[in-house]
């Protein structure tokens, strides 16, 4: 064999290595792309890939400390290359200058991580949330919800003007959107979103699927967050969907112009439309807040018409409770004691200090409920 393919012989093998380690690595994340739900399995796969990055970045080390050097000659009997000092020095500035391998490694596999736990999240929360909206149970909540402010608006129309507030809804069609969240939040946007919150956890049970998107004990937590998030993103639909029916029916039954608020004042369209889109954001905080409640109490049974019963019976109590004059004290820590707060907007000035009181109490709620349901769902044996 001559001098020169000695020389060049490891840097074929090194490029033979990377190559054959790129296509690992290729395998790999095409198998985590089609992955849906094993995100803690992607952080192995990346793992591995990050390996397998140092083998080739060693490889490629190995090469370049076998190129031929200035004054470098070969040890014909160990075979080992002997450099004088002007090649030392050339050959420590080169290695100080690029990393290491475990440097790229580590590197490669922080990067990786991050990048495809992200899109496993994204797709897990994704999925979620299309689940919950193909349900034909969800679409009809939301198909009721959309409904009864049509209804109250026909109903007012065909009452024709009467005093105080249906007479401000009769006069201008977008106070219809107020009148609808003031009839709708006391029961039936609650028992919309405690029907998917209650059934958030306690459904996968009872349908026995709950065990296979825990085959890894520390995705627990994660899927908690993302049932979660799954139930404020439902919350803030339906209160989208009242605040969006409720809307059109006035633009289309009622006269259109300045709103006059509770407290006397008007203010332009515009403003008003505004406060529309203010309230509907605040009750749908205090639907969020509902819906820690209920995800806690679905972490408790594996039978989710339990938990939502649970739900509703504890909202119905706790409005009981707060008509009661003698249990007045106890009103700020009611969370349907909050919900009628969005009214702050209807003032001039806008009642900042009380909504924010409100925001507080279900950010309270969601801290306390969300505590509890993570404590207990990260350590129940899961039996369906």
């Amino acid at each position: 064999m001559s001098k020169h393919d000695q020389l060049t012989q490891p840097a074929q093998v090194a490029e033979a290595s990377r190559s054959e380690t790129m296509a690992g690595e290729g395998a790999e994340l095409t198998r985590s792309e089609e992955s849906r739900m094993d995100v803690v399995g992607e952080g192995s796969r990346v793992d591995s890939a990050g390996g397998a990055g140092s083998a080739s970045h060693e490889s490629r080390m190995d090469a370049v400390g076998r190129t031929p050097l200035e004054d470098s000659r070969m040890d014909g009997v160990g075979g080992r290359t002997r450099m004088d000092s002007a090649g030392e020095e050339s050959t420590g500035n080169r290695v100080a200058e690029e990393p290491t391998g475990d440097q790229v490694a580590a590197r490669h596999g922080v990067e990786s991580f991050s990048m495809s736990g992200t899109r496993a999240v994204v797709r897990l929360l994704g999925s979620e949330i299309g689940l919950t909206f193909r349900r034909p149970r969800n679409l009809a909540l939301l198909a009721v919800l959309a409904v009864v402010p049509v209804l109250i608006g026909v109903a007012i129309r065909v009452a024709g003007d009467g005093v105080d507030f249906v007479g401000q809804v009769a006069g201008n069609g977008l106070v219809l959107t107020f009148a609808a969240f003031f009839v709708m939040l006391p029961l039936v946007l609650p028992l919309a979103v405690g029907v998917v919150a209650g059934d958030s956890i306690a459904g996968e049970a009872s349908l026995g699927t709950l065990r296979y998107l825990l085959t890894a004990p520390a995705g627990r937590t994660r899927l908690l967050v993302l049932k979660y998030l799954n139930v404020v993103v439902f919350a803030a639909a339906a209160c989208g969907v009242v605040a969006v029916s409720a809307l059109i029916t006035g633009l289309v039954l009622f006269p259109v112009g300045p709103v006059t608020l509770l407290s006397g004042s008007t203010v332009p369209l515009a403003e008003g439309l505004l406060r529309i889109g203010l309230v509907a954001l605040y009750a749908a905080a205090g639907m969020a807040a509902l819906g820690a409640l209920a995800l806690a109490i679905s972490t408790f049974t594996e039978a989710p018409i339990w938990a939502i019963a649970a739900t509703l019976v504890l909202v119905v109590v706790a409005r009981v409770l707060q008509a009661i004059p003698q249990l007045a004290v106890i009103d700020p820590y009611l969370l349907t004691s909050w919900w009628d707060k969005f009214d702050g907007a209807l003032r001039a000035p806008i009642a900042v200090d009380q909504m924010g009181q409100g925001l507080l109490a279900f950010g309270a709620y969601i801290l306390v409920f969300g505590a509890i349901a993570w404590a207990r769902f990260t350590s129940r044996d899961i039996t369906a």
